[in-house]
């Protein structure tokens, strides 16, 4: 039979299965208020109508109270819409669990993009041992972050996890059955989680999918590319954020740094010990089953806490003699389950994952001049007394050849002595797990060649002194932070200290490219062009001076902060920006729902590895052409213009602030850290973080970031009769034509009938207007551009989900809308009625939570 379309797999397997199980899950007998099912969808259809019929949220939650259920108290109508957030949060559940159960039918997991497309293509076209060559080379990094878009608590994960499982065997008694824990189990979160909480969340993942789905695409490799012999490179591996992000998280200590690093040890030593005991059940044989049984003793006693000398090195090599002695004596019996095992000691050692630290520049020079201090107070020489009043030049000059050592019981600030004492934990960590371990700093917000040798100076001082085991990884964000970015990395790689301490580290410079806080600082065009130059610009400068740059790109979900269909963008890169490792950050509900499960996992890691090598091995030339490199750049700072002016209009924070879920972020308790940088009393833009400030705009439906500045842009070019200008640049590059179609998605997820209303605002209808007035030129003139009838047309099956996805949680963008308006109400009355305005911002709060998860990229 012949492959249906994916349209057609995706009715069938996820929506024809949703409508049924969602009937079920509506008949379900919960307690506290009768009905509730019965009435959702005659809420749902009142919603549908009103929105077409142009009414406002206010009018439509009114209507449905007073057509259904006239003689409810106030009260008892808050109750109820309380209720249908409950049940709209499960809903969203339900098809999540339904849409991960149907991802190996509704994907083709041997289609263009998986290991086995690109096998097939390369052999037809004689070019494997060139493959072979580049994945000797080739790295995809993914760095799991603990940035809070993820807002299901631990014990919902679970009941999704086997959901899923249940719905692909339709084993119909155990989805009713998990359907009605569903039903009962809290989402809410009373207190926020601590770093080492949020570590714990995502080591579930590595512990329950990616230390198979990792293991399985290198054993494929291995196996299927390299006919079975060993590969020096590990190809893919995991960085890991919580408990060693601290760049606006005060409550990431130095013990949770280790904490944390002794989790991550714990965990695959646990992995390890369930293999060992498979294997040993098995390995029944002379000669090797005593030494199973070592191996798996000495793993028990790391777990239980109890004294080893079992080194990874150790571990290694007997797992190998026991290969050989099964290949020269047992007819190579359960050799490939063996040697699946010696792979994962590959790929993930005694340490799991690379645990990054991060920190601010502001505040890496706060703690450095505070330790230059104690150290000239105490007499020390290692700085001059005038380092101070010094130019920057020589500052860098007397940092690139510091020697010495400081003792931090001379550090009184309580800040600086934890930043101190992290780098120490690095250290330790490096000498526990070994180096891979801890081995990377990143300086988010690095806007000098100072900042980064700041660090490098702290770094030798506090705990390496002439052997820096540690890669700096200074992070662009900001536009202007982006075009300096090549003069700070000449000025390093320029310096003869640096240079050497570059040359003991294989001359490979990490640089972190922040497409989030660019966007939020640039707007979308601008920011993903100035990137793109970057690149570029740092790819020259760098192969200049013989180093091999790695872009370690800080995406987040939505296309607003880098994501989309992401591995589009690494496809897209022409021979100008080096391309040999893929890193990037995966985060919140991009975690669970891009690589939540064995088949997500392992198919999005093999599209990522793919299009980082397909432009290696193709002949096509990505390169921009001039005439189009001139067209971006001008669709860029046109849109660039749109955005500045956008964020300067005098309503722009405060209409964040009162007509938007802004400051509920920060209620919501799903992550550690504040959901502001700044002290300030007031809203700072400056302060603002890039989750709270994209996830607002996509709370509202409007999805500014995603595409403000677009369609002023393209307008221009048909103002003047030149729009075939920007039609030849979406043609015929492929950088462009995934700008523009991760756009689509974020107009797709826009409904401006929601917040219509605002438009007769006093205060806020003119600012309501300049935004509508945007998203619909962007729409018309991206139509115009794309030549599709309706947005997403080149995608229907994300589309479909899309609009499932949305209609479920219609009613509760409703009720929050109504509920923003009730607390605008409640705020300017004459006597505050602080009991009615905490309850509905109690309902705003607990909205934002299906809204977010229905997204499942919208922060």
């Amino acid at each position: 039979m012949p492959t249906q379309p994916k349209l057609t797999r995706f009715n069938q397997n996820v929506l024809s299965k949703y409508q049924i199980y969602n009937s079920i899950f509506m008949t379900l007998p919960f307690d506290a208020v009768t009905k509730t099912g019965a009435l959702l969808p005659l809420f749902h259809e009142t919603c549908h109508k009103g929105f077409e019929n142009k009414e406002d949220p206010t009018t439509i939650v009114n209507t449905f109270f007073k057509k259904y259920q006239a003689r409810r108290s106030s009260e008892s109508q808050v109750n109820l819409l309380f209720r249908f957030i409950q049940y709209i949060e499960r809903q969203v559940v339900l098809f999540d669990a339904i849409e991960d159960a149907a991802f190996p039918i509704v994907n083709n997991m041997d289609g263009i993009g998986t290991l086995r497309s690109l096998k097939e293509t390369v052999s037809a076209e004689n070019k494997l041992e060139t493959l072979q060559k580049y994945l000797e080379e080739f790295k995809v990094r993914i760095v799991l972050t603990a940035h809070p878009t993820q807002f299901y608590p631990g014990s919902v994960l679970g009941i999704i996890t086997d959901l899923t499982e249940a719905i692909r065997e339709n084993d119909l008694l155990r989805i009713n059955d998990l359907l009605a824990q569903l039903g009962k189990t809290p989402f809410f979160k009373h207190e926020k989680p601590s770093p080492f909480d949020e570590a714990v969340s995502l080591i579930w993942y590595l512990e329950n999918v990616f230390y198979k789905s990792f293991g399985g695409i290198y054993d494929y490799i291995q196996q299927n590319i390299f006919d079975g012999k060993p590969i020096s490179n590990d190809i893919i591996n995991i960085g890991f954020w919580p408990g060693g992000d601290r760049d606006g998280n005060p409550f990431v200590t130095p013990e949770i740094t280790l904490k944390v690093a002794g989790r991550l040890r714990l965990s695959i030593i646990k992995n390890y010990y369930r293999n060992v005991r498979q294997l040993k059940r098995k390995l029944t044989f002379q000669g090797v089953e005593d030494r199973m049984g070592n191996l798996e003793r000495e793993l028990y006693s790391i777990i239980t806490n109890e004294s080893s000398d079992l080194t990874l090195e150790y571990f290694v090599s007997e797992l190998k003699a026991v290969k050989q002695i099964i290949i020269d004596k047992h007819q190579s019996l359960y050799v490939d389950e063996l040697n699946s095992l010696i792979n994962k000691t590959h790929l993930f050692g005694f340490h799991f994952a690379n645990l990054d630290i991060r920190q601010d520049s502001r505040k890496h020079e706060q703690f450095f001049n505070d330790m230059v201090n104690a150290l000239l107070e105490s007499g020390s020489a290692i700085f001059p007394e005038n380092y101070h009043d010094l130019p920057e030049r020589e500052q860098i000059k007397i940092l690139s050849k510091v020697e010495g050592s400081v003792d931090l019981s001379l550090i009184k600030d309580e800040e600086t002595l934890m930043a101190l004492e992290t780098i120490k934990a690095i250290k330790t960590i490096q000498e526990t797990n070994g180096e891979q371990a801890a081995n990377r700093y990143i300086i988010s917000n690095n806007q000098s060649t100072l900042h980064v040798m700041q660090l490098f100076a702290m770094l030798k001082l506090v705990a390496f002194q002439e052997d820096l085991t540690v890669d700096i990884g200074p992070l662009f964000e900001t536009i202007t932070d982006l075009e300096n970015a090549p003069k700070v990395m000449e000025e390093l790689y320029a310096n003869p200290d640096y240079a050497k301490h570059l040359e003991a580290r294989g001359n490979r410079q990490t640089i972190m490219l922040g497409f989030s806080d660019g966007t939020k600082d640039g707007g979308y065009l601008m920011a993903n062009w100035a990137i793109y130059q970057a690149k570029e610009n740092l790819t020259r400068v760098s192969r200049e001076h013989g180093v091999k740059v790695i872009f370690f790109d800080g995406r987040g979900g939505p296309p607003a902060r880098g994501g989309g269909k992401t591995h589009n963008f690494y496809a897209s890169l022409g021979p100008t920006i080096e391309d040999e490792e893929v890193q990037l950050t995966i985060q919140g509900q991009t975690i669970s729902s891009n690589f939540g499960t064995l088949e997500s996992s392992q198919y999005n890691l093999e599209q990522l590895i793919s299009s980082g090598i397909g432009n290696s091995l193709s002949d096509a030339d990505l390169s921009m052409q001039p005439e189009n490199r001139e067209v971006m750049t001008d669709l860029a700072n046109r849109s660039y213009e749109a955005y500045v002016n956008f964020k300067a209009h005098p309503k722009f924070i405060s209409y964040l602030e009162h007509m938007s879920t802004l400051k509920y972020y920060a209620k919501t308790n799903i992550g550690s850290r504040p959901s502001k940088r700044g002290k300030s009393e007031g809203l700072v833009f400056e302060d603002l973080r890039a989750i709270p400030f994209v996830g607002s705009w996509s709370q509202l439906k409007q999805n500014v970031p995603g595409f403000f500045g677009v369609g002023t842009a393209l307008k221009h070019y048909e103002d003047i009769g030149e729009f075939e200008k920007a039609q030849h640049l979406f043609k015929t590059s492929a950088f462009f034509k995934t700008l523009i179609e991760n756009s689509m998605m974020s107009l797709s997820k826009s409904f401006f009938d929601l917040t219509r209303y605002m438009s007769e605002d006093e205060e806020y209808g003119e600012f309501w207007n300049v935004i509508y007035k945007e998203y619909e030129t962007s729409k018309r003139l991206i139509l115009k551009l794309t030549g599709y009838k309706e947005l997403m047309e080149e995608e229907p099956s994300g589309k479909a989900s899309i609009a499932v996805r949305e209609s479920i949680v219609l009613p509760l963008l409703t009720i929050q809308q109504y509920a923003l308006k009730k607390i605008q109400e409640l705020e300017k009355a004459e006597v505050r009625d602080e009991e009615q305005i905490k309850i509905f911002e109690k309902m705003v709060t607990r909205s934002l939570f299906g809204n977010i998860n229905a997204s499942r990229n919208s922060a």
